[in-house]
């Protein structure tokens, strides 16, 4: 996989409200307005059995721009490249307005849960409003394989400001997987105008379910300053019980 270069994490502390592993999340997710001209939400991931999930959060915005060597979201129109990867939705309600009265096609929604025809096959679902007012947030639906991904974040309400993230990943077990980038937290902080003025880098976490497979992070720096490299995950193991044993008579 080729490692693109990024613009250095110019942004200084943005205001958390989820802490993940002692980083601090960016807000921009969670601050998500109505997107006026967007079409229908389903508001969470409906998993199919033996499939995979791959969802991206913790930004103003986020999009899956390739899977594989399949465009899927266009960073310029921030939309599905190929209009028939989106899967069928259908207001479950039926009468698609709102409490006001005024249309509304947002939620409750339907899709369609018709499994993969194949390996190939790629499906995005709209998932919800963005943090960028008119856009919309996707998941994307594969079948279990190895998969290259490469994902825009937009950690400003900015569509000038993008950070690109790529990876390679087998996923293997069918389930949801979501990509959450943060601003790593700093551990040693000796409060010198140097260390408040340096950029804490930016992460992003590979989640199965609840528990983080992997984790990169932008080298600031150093020689791969501007990459996503990859950093060790430390495990932490169960403290060992004592056991006394009685000396022989």
């Amino acid at each position: 996989m080729n490692k693109t270069r990024f613009a250095v994490w110019t942004s200084t502390a943005m205001a958390a409200s989820l802490l993940l592993s002692g980083c601090q999340a960016l807000t921009g997710y969670q601050q998500i307005d109505q997107a006026e001209n967007a079409k229908a939400w389903a508001g969470n991931i409906k998993p199919v059995a033996g499939e995979v999930n791959i969802a991206c959060v913790g930004t103003y915005h986020c999009e899956i721009v390739q899977i594989d060597r399949t465009l899927v979201i266009a960073p310029d129109t921030h939309k599905p490249f190929n209009a028939n990867m989106l899967v069928a939705m259908k207001n479950a309600s039926g009468n698609g307005k709102s409490r006001n009265g005024t249309k509304h096609t947002q939620a409750p929604m339907t899709i369609d849960m018709t499994p993969l025809a194949n390996k190939n096959t790629i499906k995005i679902v709209p998932l919800s409003a963005s943090g960028m007012p008119g856009m919309t947030n996707y998941y994307a639906r594969v079948q279990p394989a190895k998969r290259e991904v490469h994902i825009n974040f937009y950690p400003e309400n900015n569509v000038g400001y993008v950070e690109r993230f790529a990876m390679i990943h087998d996923f293997v077990n069918p389930g949801t997987y979501q990509l959450r980038a943060y601003q790593k937290k700093s551990s040693q902080n000796s409060g010198s105008l140097l260390d408040t003025a340096s950029p804490e880098p930016l992460c992003v976490d590979l989640y199965q379910g609840n528990t983080v497979q992997r984790r990169f992070c932008k080298e600031l720096g150093t020689e791969h300053q501007g990459e996503f490299v990859e950093t060790r995950m430390v495990k932490a193991t169960p403290a060992q019980s004592k056991v006394k044993v009685k000396a022989k008579a």
